[in-house]
């Protein structure tokens, strides 16, 4: 929802205040609305989301844009946050036997694409048809790293199940990205962990509001309810669907899916 939003300002209310100040000039009486030029509907925001001050400074980078109607999040990549997947000699390296590697050579900071950016708009809209999710990056964690849907390739999560790590998520060899509930960063609690492809916030299975697992999830686990992020006001949200995923191959337990879509913000 749009109250989350601080200090916007419609634009179309703008647009039309110019517009019928260009008709009293001109000395027209006509003010019917048929006579009225259709406006954007866009909404002007000139600052950044409270949310945004969670993400992992050090490896993300948020950018409102010069209209304030959109915000380009940019990462490295790299989580602040330790894995298998860190190269040996990395302070944030942890042996995990149960995990199996999707390459032996594969490690953060040790291949091509690691960083990843998205752009989003600064007001979700959610007054359209749902999409569907896609492969590869559909979100970006606070942690830094990439949030992805739950399929792995054209098929299941399950082929690559025994591949993910604590955080349920791999590296193979693109971007360290999360496929299932992201435990450094939330784990059964209210945390904020990113930001979806069409602008809407997910956090973690409990809501804030509430103190409790939600209820009224839509079947994208959306629903809208103040945040620790929203100043009391109520804003449309994601939460890990309460759900677990059945992956016997998958090297910890319990585990939830992170977000199967599809996106309400578009």
């Amino acid at each position: 929802m749009k109250k989350g939003i601080k200090k916007i300002v419609p634009y179309s209310s703008f647009l039309a205040l110019i517009f019928m100040s260009a008709l009293a000039c001109s000395g027209s009486d006509d003010s019917s609305a048929s006579d009225e030029e259709e406006v954007s509907e866009n909404e002007v925001v000139t600052e950044l989301h409270a949310a945004f001050a969670a993400f992992n400074s050090d490896a993300v980078t948020v950018i409102l844009s010069d209209d304030g109607t959109e915000v380009t999040i940019e990462t490295t990549g790299f989580p602040d946050h330790t894995s298998i997947y860190w190269e040996t000699d990395n302070a944030l390296y942890i042996d995990e036997p149960g995990v199996s590697k999707t390459t032996q050579d594969t490690y953060i900071g040790g291949g091509q694409g690691e960083a990843a950016s998205i752009t989003v708009d600064a007001t979700p809209d959610l007054t359209g048809a749902t999409v569907a999710t896609q492969l590869n990056t559909i979100g970006i964690a606070v942690s830094g790293a990439s949030i992805f849907n739950d399929q792995e390739g054209a098929g299941d999560l399950d082929q690559a199940a025994g591949s993910l790590d604590w955080a349920g998520a791999h590296k193979g060899p693109g971007v360290y990205h999360y496929h299932l509930e992201p435990t450094p960063i939330t784990s059964d609690d209210d945390s904020l962990v990113g930001i979806l492809l069409d602008g809407v916030f997910i956090y973690g299975r409990q809501c804030r509001s509430t103190g409790t697992t939600p209820t009224d999830l839509d079947a994208s686990g959306g629903h809208t309810s103040t945040t620790q992020y929203t100043d009391g006001e109520e804003e449309y949200h994601y939460h890990i669907i309460n759900e677990v995923y059945a992956a016997g191959n998958y090297a910890y337990a319990p585990a939830y899916v992170l977000f199967a879509g599809p996106f309400q913000g578009y």
